[in-house]
């Protein structure tokens, strides 16, 4: 029997391949996440807007956009998967064992990162429907719907869907995808951005987002930042690596980076222009936390003209977001098991979709319905954030650096740089960004108190 282009192991290097225009939208896509949306506004509300922003984009070029490139180098380079790729290019098994993390890390992510997209599915409908706004109380909205059995249920349409478009392969599938959701999140962008920068009161939401005040700034926002900067990009879970893998040798992986950079970047700016507005508009603190988006802003839409059309297109806006990087997660580990054992695409995808949500399944219980269930004090869906996002992508992110830095022999001609900016480079991967991507561990794992 004829074996099926997408069915190749990706690592023998015939499997299918993205175009150039299609890796870098799904790059942008798997970078642009609910974090940018949810997480970066209130985080830059709660230390003190401009200014912070600044520090993020800084810390960004500093440490985000080197490893971001020794990512895609490493998966481009070894073509295989986030495991394989090291031991294919150094012959260093200890490096292959260490990069298992980065299979393991998104796989311990999608488990409640899906229950998250649901959310935001979920809200979409409702909103639209007016349905969210029959009542008053929305944080008692939020707590009934999270703590019901819905929310297992929207978990398992987010799951459904990107095992759909995992199947279906890299270019058929994930490319296609990207190239359809990601200008249509641009252009939800443009019209929410309008929107909120047109609403009464705007300006002063606008100005606390771009015009800094330093004297605001501390360490610990420096490392928050820097954290942001680190985990907006993907960076540590295996996502770059595995979809260097399938990036063309004619594709410039500066320029990549950069792209990939800016998208993230002008996503996360547009977003501030979204929500610093519309919170400044009706009294809402910009910087209470992660009940901003499903909590505080529902609030706002309730009471705005046309409320539900521009309140059901923002969490379209975030299922976008929320559904291109859950495609990411799930594609590591297809990726590693197709290699490892040989499993068709539509297998691999299958069962780990499948498995992925049996797993989300005790941090769901744990957010309302068995509250109890916790482990180190920590509810089930809180201690899966924190060892995935505080400890294993910071060591994943160390990993790439030392290997990159010290043991690649070959790393320049795979970058193709020209040497100054090469020298550059592989001077922050060996001296600067190890030491602050140490320093985010240390602080997000909380062994290191400011």
């Amino acid at each position: 029997m004829k074996q099926n282009k997408e069915n190749a192991n990706p690592g023998s290097g015939k499997g299918e391949r993205f175009s150039s225009s299609g890796f870098i939208l799904a790059a942008i896509g798997s970078a642009v996440g609910l974090g940018n949306m949810w997480k970066f506004p209130y985080i830059t509300g709660q230390n003190g807007g401009a200014a912070f922003f600044l520090l993020f984009i800084i810390c960004l070029i500093i440490v985000g956009l080197p490893v971001l490139m020794a990512e895609l180098a490493i998966g481009r380079g070894g073509r295989g998967n986030a495991s394989t790729s090291f031991f294919k290019i150094g012959g260093n098994r200890t490096f292959g064992r260490l990069g298992l993390l980065s299979v393991i890390a998104p796989t311990l992510i999608l488990s409640f990162y899906s229950i998250v997209a649901g959310w935001t599915l979920h809200y979409a409908v409702q909103t639209f429907s007016g349905k969210l706004f029959t009542g008053g109380d929305f944080s008692e909205q939020f707590n009934d719907f999270t703590s019901g059995y819905m929310s297992i249920v929207w978990t398992f349409v987010v799951m459904v869907c990107t095992c759909a478009v995992i199947i279906k392969g890299v270019s058929s599938g994930i490319e296609k995808f990207n190239k359809i959701l990601i200008p249509g999140m641009l252009i939800l962008l443009i019209v929410l951005m309008i929107r909120a920068l047109t609403l009464p009161g705007a300006g002063e939401g606008a100005s606390f987002f771009l015009r800094p005040d330093f004297s605001k700034l501390s360490a610990e926002a420096a490392l928050v930042a820097l954290g942001h900067a680190f985990f907006s990009l993907s960076l540590g879970m295996g996502t770059m690596i595995t979809y260097g893998s399938y990036v063309e040798r004619k594709q410039s992986l500066g320029a990549a980076t950069f792209a990939i950079g800016g998208g993230d970047l002008l996503y996360a700016f547009i977003a501030g222009l979204i929500i610093f507005p519309t919170t400044f508009s009706f009294g809402i603190d910009a910087g209470q936390g992660p009940g901003l988006v499903f909590v505080a802003l529902p609030a706002a839409f309730s009471a705005m003209p046309f409320g539900s059309l521009f309140g059901g297109l923002f969490f379209v806006l975030l299922a976008i977001a929320a559904l291109t990087s859950t495609v990411s997660l799930l594609e590591v580990p297809v990726a590693f098991t197709m290699e490892r054992w040989g499993w068709s695409r539509k297998k691999a995808a299958c069962i780990l979709a499948a498995l992925i949500f049996v797993l989300s399944i005790p941090s769901l219980l744990s957010l309302g319905l068995v509250p109890e269930l916790k482990i180190a004090n920590k509810g089930f869906f809180d201690f899966m954030d924190f060892v995935a996002s505080n400890i294993l992508l910071p060591l994943g992110g160390l990993i790439v650096t030392i290997f990159v830095g010290y043991f690649w022999k070959n790393v320049a001609e795979e970058v193709g740089l020209k040497s100054a900016w090469f020298r550059i480079w592989l001077f922050m991967l060996r001296y600067v960004a190890p030491i602050l991507i140490a320093l985010i561990f240390l602080y997000s794992s909380g062994l290191l108190k400011l």
